[in-house]
């Protein structure tokens, strides 16, 4: 069976910076392969594109400009929030909230983002919002291990059931 639109697709991959030299940013392996609802938009859309029609067995590798992969990075995204949003009984937990460390926040829709402590000033905190491969060009490899069809349920619920995927 191909990978296509509403099929799971459990692939190993390391994706590196640049090239196939390029220092690794991550790997993904048989141990803990990666199982995901494929053409569901949760996965960038070259990276689908890239493997869009493989079987299992088939092995890939393929580079992502940072426009194809999480774009560039933006000082729009560069943010100065009022300190008291990170105060609990009116004090910030320095362990959670400090330089250099990821906070996990929601935007104005209560949609889940993570942002990076850039400063702590006297009456607020900067934050950086851009995506932490933001800039970069990416390079993947990887095999396709293994295409079912999508259960309703799954599809239903636009994500993977069970092994490798969500528990209800």
């Amino acid at each position: 069976m191909k990978v296509g639109k509403n099929k799971v697709v459990t692939l190993t991959y390391v994706l590196r910076y640049d090239n196939e030299k390029g220092e690794v940013v991550q790997e993904v392996n048989e141990s803990k392969p990666f199982v995901h609802l494929f053409g569901a938009g949760t996965l960038l859309p070259a990276f689908e594109e890239n493997l869009d029609n493989l079987n299992p067995g088939d092995t890939f590798a393929f580079h992502l400009s940072a426009d194809e992969a999480y774009g560039e990075s933006s000082d729009k995204a560069i943010i100065e929030l009022d300190k008291s949003i990170f105060e609990i009984d009116g004090q910030i937990d320095g362990d959670l909230v400090a330089v250099g460390k990821m906070v996990a926040m929601q935007d104005e829709n209560g949609r889940p983002l993570d942002g990076k402590v850039l400063a702590i000033k006297e009456e607020s905190v900067v934050m950086d919002f851009n995506h932490p491969l933001a800039g970069k060009n990416l390079y993947f490899t990887g095999e396709i291990k293994e295409v079912r069809e999508a259960t309703e349920e799954e599809l239903s619920h636009g994500h993977v059931h069970g092994h490798g995927g969500v528990e209800h």
